[in-house]
Order: C-alpha cells, then sequence, then structure tokens
C-alpha cells in the first residue's frame, strides 16, 4: 500500500493539469505522470476521464468508419449517378447505407483514453478525444462554484432554523446574543448563519442585523485644544491614568449623556463598569450640570455615602458642560468626599470608547433625532434591563447583568431597578416600549 504524501495540496493546481496534458502529448503511462506529480496513478486515470473532451473532426464530413476506403455507388438505383456516395451532394449517404458504422477509435476504450499523444492523430477522420489543461481546471473550478451554492439543509431544518432566529432578530437581539443562547438548537456556524441571512433564505434579512448597518464616516470639525479649565484641574486623562495606575483593583465608570435632539430638553444619562458591561441609564430633566449633580446626590442618598463610594469609586466622563461641576459630582452636598472624577482630552472620545459603542443599543430603540419628552423613568429602566440582558462575545458569551450580579451589591442591583430578563424575550427596537 502506498503511503499518502503531505506535502502535496489534495486538490490539483492549473500547474498540475499542464504536467498532465504535456505528459500525455509525449506519450507518457499515467505512472510516469502520477511520479513527477506525486500522486497515485488511478488519480491521473480519473482526473483525465472527467475532463474529456472532444476536438472537431476536420478530414472527413461523413460520420461512419469506413469512409476513407468507402466506393460505394449502388445507393441511388435506378438513376444515372456515378459518382461516389461519399462525395455526393444531393444524398447523404448516412441516411440510407445499411453498411454504415459510426466513426470510433477502439484504441479510446484503454489507457490514455486521449487522442493527445497518438501518432495517426493528424491524418484519422475519426472523432478525437483529448485532454485539455485548461479546460479541465474551469471544469474544477465550475464544480467547486456550484459545490458551494445552495445550502446544506433539508426544507424543514430550514424552516425550524427560521422559527428559531428570525423573530429574535426581528427583536433587534444581536448575533451574539442570540448564540449565546441557542447555539446548539442552530446547528450552523455563525458565518454560515450570516450567509442564509445575506441570501434570503431567512424571514429576517440583512437589513435586520444592528451593526450590518454602515454609516458614512463623519468629518471631524478642527478644535482648539484648551487643557487650562478650572474644572480639569488635577483630573485630566494622564492623572487618570496615574491613579488606575496606583489603584489597579478600582472599577471605573465611563459617564456621558444621550440626546435625542439639539433642542433642550430631556436626555439620558449613562454610566458603564467596565469590569461588567453593566450599563445604568438614568432619566435627566434637562442636560445641565445642576441636573447631573441633583441626581449624584439623590443616588448617594438612596445608597449611603459607604455603599456609594465602594459601587462607583471612579467616574470617566467627557468635557460636556454638564460635567463641569466637577466638586458638585465628587462631593455629598456637606462636602464629603464620595468618589473622583477625570476627564477624557478634549475630542478624544475613544478614551471611553466601551461606553460609546454601548450608546448604539439605547439608538435601536430611541433613534437619533428622536426627542425624549415622552420618556417615562419606567421605560428608561425597562430599556436598560434589557440592553443589560443582551449576552456578548466580550463577555465570553455572557450578559452585564449575569456578571454584575457577581460583582455588585444585589442591593445596589435591587435600589436601581435591575432586573433579570428571560434571553429570549430581549427586545431592541422601537416596539419595546409598545403595549
Amino acid at each position: 500500500m502506498k503511503k499518502k504524501t503531505t506535502d502535496v495540496n489534495y486538490h490539483m493546481s492549473l500547474s498540475d493539469r499542464i504536467t498532465i496534458e504535456q505528459g500525455l502529448c509525449d506519450g507518457k503511462t499515467f505512472t510516469l505522470i502520477a511520479g513527477e506529480l506525486h500522486r497515485d496513478p488511478s488519480t491521473i486515470a480519473k482526473e483525465v476521464k472527467k475532463a474529456i473532451g472532444f476536438a472537431e473532426r476536420k478530414a472527413y464530413p461523413v460520420d461512419c468508419k469506413y469512409v476513407k476506403n468507402c466506393r460505394r455507388s449502388d445507393l441511388c438505383i435506378g438513376t444515372d449517378c456515378t459518382s461516389f456516395c461519399k462525395n455526393c451532394s444531393a444524398v447523404d449517404c448516412t441516411t440510407v447505407c445499411r453498411r454504415r458504422v459510426p466513426g470510433r477509435c477502439e484504441k479510446l476504450d484503454k489507457p490514455p483514453y486521449v487522442c493527445n499523444g497518438c501518432p495517426n492523430r493528424i491524418g484519422c477522420h475519426l472523432d478525437k478525444k483529448v485532454y485539455r489543461a485548461k479546460d479541465a481546471q474551469r471544469l474544477y473550478e465550475k464544480k467547486l462554484t456550484d459545490s458551494r451554492k445552495g445550502i446544506n439543509l433539508t426544507r424543514e431544518e430550514l424552516q425550524r432554523l427560521n422559527e428559531l432566529v428570525s423573530p429574535l432578530i426581528l427583536q433587534h437581539q444581536s448575533l451574539s446574543h442570540i448564540y449565546a443562547t441557542h447555539a446548539e438548537e442552530i446547528g450552523v456556524c455563525r458565518t454560515t448563519l450570516y450567509k442564509y441571512i445575506a441570501e434570503g433564505y431567512l424571514d429576517a434579512k440583512t437589513m435586520d442585523l444592528p451593526r450590518k448597518i454602515r454609516y458614512k464616516k463623519r468629518k471631524k470639525a478642527k478644535v482648539k485644544q484648551n487643557n487650562d479649565y478650572k474644572y480639569r484641574s488635577g483630573r485630566t486623562y494622564r492623572h487618570f491614568e496615574n491613579f488606575v495606575a496606583a489603584n489597579p483593583e478600582t472599577d471605573v465608570i465611563e459617564m456621558d449623556t444621550v440626546k435625542g435632539t439639539r433642542k433642550k430638553g430631556p436626555c439620558l444619562l449613562t454610566m458603564l463598569f467596565r469590569s461588567s458591561g453593566l450599563m445604568l441609564i438614568f432619566l435627566l430633566p434637562d442636560c445641565t450640570s445642576a441636573a447631573v449633580v441633583r441626581l449624584f446626590n439623590e443616588l448617594t442618598e438612596r445608597l449611603g455615602v459607604e455603599l456609594f463610594r465602594k459601587t462607583f469609586p471612579v467616574f470617566l466622563t467627557d468635557n460636556g458642560a454638564e460635567f463641569k461641576d466637577s466638586m458638585g459630582i465628587e462631593c455629598t452636598p456637606d462636602g464629603e468626599l464620595r468618589t473622583r472624577v477625570f476627564y477624557c482630552d478634549p475630542q478624544q472620545s475613544n478614551q471611553k470608547s466601551r461606553l460609546e459603542r454601548n450608546h448604539e443599543y439605547i439608538r435601536y430603540v430611541i433613534p437619533k433625532g428622536v426627542s425624549m419628552h415622552w420618556l417615562k423613568p419606567e421605560q428608561v429602566r425597562l430599556l436598560m434591563n434589557h440592553i443589560n440582558a443582551t449576552k456578548r462575545d466580550s463577555l465570553n458569551g455572557h450578559s452585564p447583568y449575569e456578571l454584575a450580579a457577581l460583582l455588585i451589591d444585589k442591593k445596589v442591583l435591587d435600589s436601581l431597578g435591575l432586573t433579570y430578563v428571560t434571553p429570549d424575550y430581549v427586545q431592541l427596537n422601537p416596539a419595546l416600549f409598545k403595549p
């Protein structure tokens, strides 16, 4: 038994097929050609058989085994015709001659099955079978492409997959969340599922996938940086990095606001715990520093200074006007220190990128440009719980709520209205607020 070679690709290349064609033209056997390509002779034989093509027969137009030596002139009995029947232009002798035998070379029944290296090929009047490397390569590539078309599922399996996945996608659940919950039931890899959706095999379409939509790159306005604001004194991003280096176990909370329109009115204040990915959302009556400080005071009163300090040790935020009262954020009305706040460099929102990315979950439900005057606190809590129930690849298939339940005091979670949402009921689209 011959050993398999491990240094050769399983599929033949165009170069291999050219070697086969050249070997056939030189009269080499399958064994000699196989030796050059380090393959089994049966592999070469199969390659030649499946890629055989026909060459045009030019020497004689009549398809008959005896055409070369035929001298019959008795087919037109009762006429004055004396010409050779094979040269007659009035009657096709192949339709009336009983002696006709279709032209076929018996040598083609045995190796090499083609006429590439036949010495009589030029003057032969029979149909010719040939092996051409380029034609064989085109045939191989077509078969390779066709084998990847369609889907590898039965009609029943596809229907079950559609009934499981499409409703969840239409609820604006990400595939990360869906796979974290139903990977075994789905039965295909994520890439394959993306392909099925893109090719229209499921009710859910590509536009229903949250992150499949791409936006135009926005132009950045050139703004002069000024790092000498009083509220930033000792609280710049450089100071933040030094603080984190000195206190590596301290949990960092990224903070920002989300507005509906450019006009004045209610907005959302968001806080994201880097340790768990949990995002808190609060409804503010307006986007001002007074509203932010008032919220911090309410949270302190609800949790107590010690628990607040333990839960929210340090904040990282941007340079928005609503966050410029740094002393009001850091200290209680009695002047007791409850937290630390630091500011990103101007025009560097990437320094709190996790929170910026998490905001897109809010935009699935409240699109940009939609006023927030109609929002109520209970709706905001509902949105917060559905976002935190979304399972993430970055959390190894877990949701932020699951991790926060292990890292954050249960009293804090209960006080802020955080509750568990069953994975299949997670919904991140405007229909979330519909009764």
